[in-house]
């Protein structure tokens, strides 16, 4: 199905900007010079509306785009803002994210538009709103009225909601959509700007031939609008907290495992409606992203549960989860699928026979492939043709930060391996991963700039901190993306013609937008 290429890692809050987080109108220069660099892929992680902790991976929904992530200066250049509603707009910080400052600011400038768009908007862009909510009202009315509710009870959990409303009684149900049709209607605006500018990007993406890869997460959040609105598919009690909850067991890394606390399914539920509601997310994780990466992808096999009552994964028992049912209906009702599993960790011969039997390329690191023997399987030579190599991901360090922390043995296998000194360890390793068999090749930004620890996208188990780096344009040097072309190229993985030009540091114009 994939065709030997490569490409980077870069989320869009990563993106430069003027309003504090990076957005989908800053995409457009961005994916000018991944053409310009020669690369066919890019990879972001889940686009869903973030809550605490500002994390990707714990949306309020797994199919709604993130708000945080529209970009003003197109709404303001579309008219869906009044005149000058930008000009007092708060100076941010350039190369991290403020989500604290971020998030008030931008929520208030996205209420400015929805009471501008209410009375400004033509017939036609009201036809296109309605159109759209008709479209994805399979799962836009069950997140609008979520996300309404969770305003009117002080942005608290579902579950601490009135009892009615929590419990999703049907008269509680139409009074609060009659009592928050104001606030409901927003969050559906909101979600028709996402979509409109996000299929803009997507459309421009693949018109110079880039395919995006999305993040699909195996669980979903528990404060999420998927949990509340489909309470029969989780193992919750009668007061609606989880019974039991996601995470994995102790490991070389940690003495208590990782407790994750995400609520987990009830397969035999979801398996007699043929997996309609994963079904569901599958169709519009691949209208969002032309290919998706499978978070998780061995909780399909066998999963760790964990009492919702331990304060830790230590005492928690492996279940055996759908296996190749789940994914024998996903083909009957989608086709073959694009998707990448990630197996990273310790995984089981079941596990490598449900992604080998259904064809997906598994995952390697190459921050994970020195502290063994020559055996290892994330060394190159070791890698088969199905496989996706990244020098690092959004978890791990930069490379370059990983490098340094590294122990003397594994730095002398290193130099070994590469033949090469410790001069430019970074960019050789990426020469490594682009040599090698494996069909994908990706690095993440980071690594190509090549940064050290503190351009590090997320330290897993730390509460706070992490999903804030941003770049700017100004650190993106002239030669760079001529040079990732050439490697590129060296190495067969670009059919692109070098562009004589690079005008990738420009925002596109209003016409271009439309264009695309």
């Amino acid at each position: 199905m994939f065709e030997r290429s490569s490409g980077i890692l870069l989320h869009p809050t990563s993106l430069p900007g003027a309003y504090g987080i990076g957005d989908l109108g800053e995409a457009f220069s961005w994916i000018n010079f991944l053409e310009a660099a020669g690369q066919q892929l890019w990879q972001v992680m889940p686009l869903g509306p973030t809550g605490y902790g500002d994390s990707p991976y714990q949306c309020f929904s797994a199919f709604a785009g993130n708000p945080y992530l529209i970009s003003l200066r197109l709404l303001d250049e579309h008219g869906f803002l009044p005149e000058g509603a930008l000009e007092d707009a708060p100076t941010f910080p350039i190369d991290t994210v403020d989500y604290g400052a971020v998030i008030p600011f931008k929520l208030d400038i996205l209420a400015t538009s929805f009471t501008h768009f209410k009375g400004q908007a033509s017939d036609a862009q009201r036809d296109e709103l309605a159109a759209f909510r008709e479209a994805q009202g399979y799962w836009l009315e069950d997140y609008a009225l979520f996300m309404a509710c969770k305003e009117a009870h002080g942005g608290s959990a579902w579950n601490d909601w009135d009892a009615d409303i929590r419990t999703r009684k049907p008269d509680a149900l139409s009074q609060a959509k009659r009592e928050l049709a104001a606030s409901i209607d927003k969050q559906v605006y909101w979600q028709w700007l996402f979509y409109e500018q996000w299929r803009a990007v997507k459309d421009y993406a693949n018109s110079k031939g880039i395919q995006i890869i999305g993040d699909i997460p195996i669980f979903v959040a528990f404060d999420s609008a998927d949990t509340w609105a489909n309470p029969e598919l989780f193992f919750l009690a009668d007061d609606g907290n989880p019974t039991v909850v996601a995470g994995v067991p102790p490991d070389y890394y940690s003495a208590t495992g990782q407790r994750w606390g995400n609520p987990l399914y009830r397969w035999d539920v979801m398996k007699k409606t043929d997996y309609a509601w994963w079904v569901k997310r599958f169709q519009s994780t691949l209208d969002f992203f032309d290919i998706a990466r499978v978070d998780h992808f061995r909780g399909f096999e066998a999963y760790w549960e964990i009492p919702a009552s331990e304060p830790t994964a230590v005492k928690g028992r492996w279940v055996r989860g759908p296996g190749q049912d789940f994914f024998d209906a996903l083909k009957r009702q989608l086709g073959d699928l694009p998707v990448i599993a990630e197996d990273l960790g310790v995984i089981t011969a079941g596990v490598n026979a449900l992604r080998d039997d259904n064809h997906f390329p598994g995952m390697r690191v190459l921050q994970f492939a020195f502290a063994g023997d020559p055996t290892d399987p994330y060394l190159p030579h070791n890698y088969v043709h199905n496989t996706v190599v990244y020098t690092g991901t959004h978890d791990n360090d930069t490379t370059l930060g990983w490098y340094q922390q590294t122990g003397d043995g594994e730095k002398d296998f290193i130099r070994r391996y590469l033949a090469r000194g410790d001069d430019d360890v970074v960019w050789e390793l990426i020469r490594t991963a682009f040599a090698s068999i494996a069909v994908f090749a990706i690095a993440p930004l980071q690594d190509v700039l090549r940064l050290d620890g503190h351009a590090r996208m997320n330290l897993p188990g730390a509460a706070s901190g992490n999903w804030g780096w941003r770049f700017t344009w100004e650190i993106i040097e002239d030669w760079l993306a001529s040079s990732l072309y050439d490697l590129t190229h060296l190495y067969g993985r670009t059919p692109f013609e070098a562009p004589q030009d690079t005008p990738y540091r420009q925002s596109q114009t209003e016409s271009d937008v439309e264009d695309a």
